[in-house]
């Protein structure tokens, strides 16, 4: 689900979640179960740890910011500002979203709405 709410000239827009790439990740941990023991493992790990992420962490686009949060605390902001590039990797197959800020780089699953998600930024943080 995507929320809007009215803020100067700008919507907080908070992205829907999308479980797309933890459950592909759990559901294939299974058939590698026939090569390999301990790397179906760790990819099933990983997965269950991106769907507990999926379920508590949501991303609000404010006038200003990318905010983060976990539940109903916020728990980091990245101002527009001081963002320098970002990107959408393999679009057709969205699975990880790349910015980079002034002092820092950011890669984060994709774990929500990619269309929202590439709408969000294209509006927010035009590509030079």
């Amino acid at each position: 689900m995507t929320t809007a709410t009215p803020i100067g000239s700008q919507q907080t827009v908070e992205l829907s979640a999308s479980y797309t790439l933890p459950i592909v990740l759990v559901v294939g941990a299974i058939p590698l179960l026939l090569v390999q023991v301990w790397l179906s493992s760790i990819v099933a790990l990983f997965g269950l740890f991106l769907l507990f992420q999926t379920a508590t962490i949501r991303l609000k686009f404010t006038e200003t910011a990318l905010d983060v949060y976990r539940s109903d605390k916020i728990i980091r902001s990245f101002p527009y500002r001081e963002w320098q590039n970002w990107r959408i990797f393999w679009p057709g197959v969205p699975i990880l979203f790349y910015f980079k800020e002034v002092k820092s780089i950011h890669f984060l699953p994709m774990l929500f709405d990619a269309k929202m998600l590439q709408i969000c930024l294209e509006q927010r943080c035009p590509k030079i």
